[in-house]
């Protein structure tokens, strides 16, 4: 076991020590250094080489299928488009620490700790790479057809992340947005395998169930605070609310939901403070399992993503699939799934980073949503009913069509169908 491996372990036993007693950011930037220099101690690595019939044909599926986050849900995703598919796989749970709430359970019966099979397939992200190697370790690595699936928000990409490439044959992604950045940094082969959005609900999830007003009509934003306020920009659906709602329009409302983590108290505090005294804002801080999420959304009346920023835009696809038209930031991989036609497409400024966010870094560029137009389309979709069902049907059937079970599928098996095919 490297020194790396053994200093971050140490770290996570005492983490709830250390967050009392140090800042989020301080400890965030430890933690980035030691997982750097592990990174570029496996520069050196060497490992043996593909040889597919070493091993049985199947998928060694990799990272944290319990997680009650959005990369949990990205990876239980991956396994439902490899569970309809003809190959046979096993679950390796990695925890990527702060994982929060950890009660899925959809997928206990997969997870193993054999790598039986001749293709790992790793849903761990770039920071955490080396770490989930060292975890993992080489021997699980050798001879096997080793592919990453990473998610990322920007055009640009940490220069200190590129050595994990180093450890893979290829990467696949949810969205050419992720892909088209990757392939700038790598030769290796970079492919996009877009989820198959499934979004079950359960009525039993309604607006009393959540504590929500059943008179009024309610729009609603999410984040994790995990994943980063500023980039998810919950500030901007405030202000676009506050443009098309005066204090004295009581039969609009506006949720803001965000999981419970370390961070969320401070980013409650702080969107408590720009309110300028509305009292139709509601905020849901719990982390909620799958089908309440979905349920909410459903019981809302329009989803509101003025992010800055997606690597696919996980939320706003199921939004579209449980009939809740989307108000959303007209840039990023989100654009690969809606239009203006189903969606309430909002203008935007790419605008230059002045300062670190990490992981996103000083000169990174994102976009910044037109909060006035966003505060037009809120006012007509709560006015124009016509307008509103129109969004609605148009976005389900797009969206049933566009992230099809059958399409994710068979470009997951064309694609392992051709990896062998060159090897063999």
């Amino acid at each position: 076991m490297s020194l790396s491996k053994i200093a971050l372990d140490m770290a996570e036993k005492v983490r709830p020590i250390l967050v009392a007693v140090l800042p989020q950011r301080l400890l965030s930037d430890i933690k980035a250094k030691v997982i750097s220099k592990g990174a570029k101690e496996l520069e050196k690595t060497e490992i043996k080489p593909f040889e597919p019939d070493r091993y049985p044909g199947g998928i060694n599926l990799v990272g944290s299928i319990k997680s009650d986050t959005g990369l949990g849900q990205s990876m239980r995703l991956v396994a439902h488009i490899i569970e309809h598919s003809s190959w046979d796989y096993t679950v390796y749970e990695y925890f990527v620490p702060p994982g929060d709430s950890m009660n899925n359970t959809d997928y206990d019966s997969k997870i193993s700790n054999e790598f039986k099979y001749n293709v790992n397939l790793i849903h761990v992200n770039p920071s955490e790479f080396p770490l989930a190697f060292m975890n993992v370790g080489k021997e699980h690595w050798d001879y096997r057809y080793n592919i990453g699936y990473w998610l990322w928000e920007l055009e640009e990409f940490p220069e200190e992340w590129i050595p994990a490439f180093h450890l893979l044959d290829e990467v696949w992604t949810p969205s050419e947005f992720i892909s088209n950045t990757l392939r700038k940094y790598t030769d290796k082969p970079v492919y996009t395998l877009p989820y198959s959005v499934t979004a079950p609900t359960d009525p039993a999830f309604d607006r009393k169930y959540f504590g929500l007003p059943e008179d009024k009509f309610l729009f609603m934003m999410m984040f994790d605070s995990g994943s980063g306020m500023v980039r998810k920009n919950p500030i901007g659906a405030i202000e676009a609310f506050k443009k098309a709602f005066g204090r004295e329009n009581k039969q609009a409302g506006l949720v803001i939901k965000l999981n419970a983590s370390e961070q969320s108290e401070k980013d409650m505090e702080y969107i408590r403070s720009i309110l300028d005294g509305y009292d139709n804002i509601y905020f849901i801080c719990t982390t909620l399992n799958k089908v309440e999420v979905n349920s909410l959304t459903a019981c809302v009346d329009v989803f509101v993503s003025l992010h800055r920023a997606e690597g696919f835009g996980l939320v706003m696809a199921e939004a579209m699939l449980v009939g809740t038209p989307v108000i959303a930031t007209n840039w990023s991989a989100n654009t690969e799934f809606m239009s203006e036609e189903t969606a309430c497409m909002v203008d935007y400024q790419m605008k230059t980073l002045e300062k670190d966010i990490p992981p996103f870094k000083k000169g990174y560029h994102w976009a910044d949503a037109d909060t006035g137009m966003a505060a037009s389309y809120m006012k007509r979709l709560y006015e124009d009913r016509a307008f509103y069902e129109d969004k609605r049907k148009r976005a389900l059937e797009h969206i049933r069509q566009k992230l099809g079970i059958q399409r994710s599928v068979a470009l997951m098996e064309d694609r392992l169908k051709q990896i062998l095919e060159e090897r063999k």
